[in-house]
């Protein structure tokens, strides 16, 4: 009997630690995790996914540097991610860099002072980051890069880039500009409104507007200076485009974003014009105020550039420090807006 009571403990022992060693491993077992963006069906439903969309357990402090607050999409962007911080319990410092690189760089430099857990960037430009992402890669502190792009050479320096397909939205735009003027006899002459020269915005949407451009349009007024994504500068510039005879004047306007377009149609207002119609206009981003002027008929189409990346980014500050590995590359699911949509679609802005 008690030899029997001996085994009978021991068995019981053995069944307790299998219990125990088998609870222990389906707690700390990663979640499986798409390894690049095209296994990724869509940012929107990784969102949604309830093995994704987990709580923090540890508190978290996030260090952002906001570029600035050039535009009615810029603002609504920081408000995006201020939100998206207070509702998943993530700490925010966020840092308004001014247009400066240098300013982007010194918050970078404060972030790594205050060893921040995450460092998020929305960066100016692309160019002349790799120095400062070196820097918090050896303090050990992931970085993940907002909105715009950086042409790092070593891409290890950051974890992920959460923003739009610039390139895609030029493309969009081209293939608009196309359609709707494929029966116009002669060379269609194009003016185009940059953002901020070396951003990644301006440099990738020009491409893939060029890239649709055949030899029936040409882009005949473009600026050696840009007009920096602001509607002062946007209007300036375009005054400057239709200092020309009316023969010579452009007959299409692409403009970077909707605050220059909002510059140009004053423009050519008191050039005694009217926009939507003497001028065919296509603006990048999508606010409130740019579909109303769609809808009225100053622009003809509003390519969406989505700026409300707050809980794509709080989402992806904790898959990081949960250990998860992230796509390199996440774009949020975007649309072209034209008159007949631009009333309907108003309601749903949040800037």
């Amino acid at each position: 009997m008690k030899t029997n009571a001996i085994w009978l403990c021991v068995l019981l022992l053995i069944l307790l630690c299998l219990s125990s060693c088998t609870l222990v491993e389906s707690e700390s077992k990663p979640l499986p995790v798409p390894s690049n963006v095209e296994s990724l069906p869509s940012l929107e439903e990784w969102m949604q996914s309830a093995e994704y969309n987990l709580p923090s357990k540890e508190p978290i402090i996030l260090g952002f540097s906001q570029l600035g607050t050039e535009s009615a999409w810029r603002i609504a962007n920081s408000t995006s991610i201020q939100d998206a911080a207070k509702e998943s319990g993530i700490t925010l410092i966020i840092k308004n860099a001014e247009q400066s690189q240098t300013k982007q760089f010194e918050a970078v430099r404060s972030f790594i002072k205050q060893k921040v857990d995450v460092i998020a960037i929305a960066p100016v430009v692309e160019s002349g980051w790799d120095d400062i992402l070196q820097e918090a890669k050896q303090a050990g502190i992931p970085v993940i890069i907002v909105d715009r792009s950086v042409d790092a050479k070593d891409t290890s320096l950051f974890v992920t880039t959460i923003g739009s397909d610039f390139y895609e939205e030029g493309v969009k735009a081209g293939k608009y500009i196309q359609d709707r003027l494929r029966n116009m006899p002669g060379t269609i002459r194009i003016a185009e409104l940059q953002g901020t020269s070396g951003s990644t915005p301006s440099i990738q949407r020009g491409e893939g507007f060029r890239s649709i451009l055949g030899d029936k349009a040409q882009i005949l007024f473009s600026q050696s200076a840009p007009a920096d994504f602001t509607e002062n500068k946007g209007r300036q510039v375009m005054e400057g485009f239709l200092q020309v005879r009316e023969e010579e004047r452009p007959q299409v306007l692409f403009a970077h974003n909707d605050e220059m377009a909002f510059g140009a149609i004053q423009a050519i207002q008191d050039a005694g014009l009217k926009p939507g119609e003497d001028i065919i206009i296509v603006s990048v981003d999508g606010s409130r105020k740019a579909l109303q002027s769609l809808a009225d008929g100053q622009i003809n189409a509003v390519v969406e550039c989505n700026p409300l990346l707050g809980p794509q980014l709080m989402q992806a500050t904790k898959e990081i420090m949960a250990g998860r590995t992230l796509p390199k590359r996440m774009v949020p699911r975007e649309d072209i807006f034209t008159q007949e949509s631009a009333k309907r679609e108003m309601l749903n802005r949040k800037f």
